[in-house]
């Protein structure tokens, strides 16, 4: 019988697919396509259409997507409501859906902030544990998935993440110990953990070493295409375990996919769909 915690279902996704690829979800009403905007009365019809179209265009290509939860926050309630039809949809095409809320709290907190992402169909979450492991824990216990932010990838990240303890370790080194801790009450028949890491690929410099402080972390890895992140900077935070597929990571993109330039006589979504389909090779490359 197919396993039902998250981790194994992700990775079952990304061994089916061929390749981890994550597709970001990040509806901005003014970059949708001028077709899309001048058909509809209002904003969130336009974002929960374009978002049903990325994910039509681009499921086979896809080991999961990932909704900016600010994009649909923004709209308001009819927003919120969008994003979880959209959630449905992905779903409904096979494919994990890790929301991308960036969740802080602690205790009773933390533990209603994981039932509302149950009840809105995400799989996974991502989670700042700047408060700790029990910022973590509800999610976890909960049955999500999760990855916790470690090594981010925008530039100010470093005053922060790079920061030396007193201990000789940076601050990202030092999350990532307690990442692996947390995790290790949740690892699954597939030797990787439900609670995952976002290590961005902008990063990847410190790659290795946090690879070797979480060998059994999924990482979520933020920075490929319009940040300036390749396949080839991939290499460091691969796991050493062949076996595992996509060697243990899932690789995001948004806007070099789901605002991929039309070229002749193609449609919105066609490009979306050659978009993913290029991404899905490079990315298989390495692995």
């Amino acid at each position: 019988m197919p396993s039902t915690r998250f981790v194994d279902r992700l990775l079952d996704r990304v061994a089916s697919v061929g390749s981890p690829v994550c597709i970001g979800l990040d509806p901005v009403a003014a970059k949708l396509p001028e077709a899309l905007r001048s058909r509809f009365g209002t904003d969130v019809e336009a974002v929960e259409t374009f978002c049903t179209g990325v994910i039509e265009a681009s499921a086979e290509f896809a080991a999961s997507f990932k909704p900016q939860s600010a994009c649909f926050e923004r709209l308001g309630a009819p927003g919120i409501a969008a994003m979880e039809r959209v959630i449905a949809r992905a779903r409904q095409a096979g494919v994990p859906v890790v929301l991308d809320a960036k969740r802080g709290d602690i205790g009773i907190s933390a533990t209603h902030y994981a039932e509302a992402v149950r009840a809105i169909g995400a799989d996974a979450v991502t989670v700042n544990a700047y408060l700790g492991p029990s910022t973590v824990l509800p999610y976890l216990e909960a049955g999500l998935g999760v990855f916790v932010l470690v090594r981010t990838s925008n530039p100010d990240s470093d005053e922060l993440q790079s920061a030396k303890l007193a201990s000789g370790e940076t601050v990202a080194e030092r999350m990532a110990g307690i990442v692996r801790t947390i995790g290790s009450g949740f690892v699954s028949q597939s030797g990787m953990s439900a609670a995952g890491a976002v290590v961005g690929l902008t990063k990847s410099a410190d790659g290795a070493r946090l690879r070797e402080l979480m060998p059994e972390q999924i990482f979520l890895v933020p920075g490929y295409g319009a940040q300036g992140g390749g396949a080839a900077d991939l290499k460091p935070l691969l796991t050493g375990d062949t076996k595992v597929p996509g060697r243990g990571v899932f690789v995001n993109a948004s806007r070099s996919v789901i605002y991929a330039e039309p070229s002749a006589n193609e449609s919105w979504q066609d490009a979306v769909a050659r978009a993913a389909k290029a991404m899905h090779a490079d990315l298989a490359s390495v692995m």
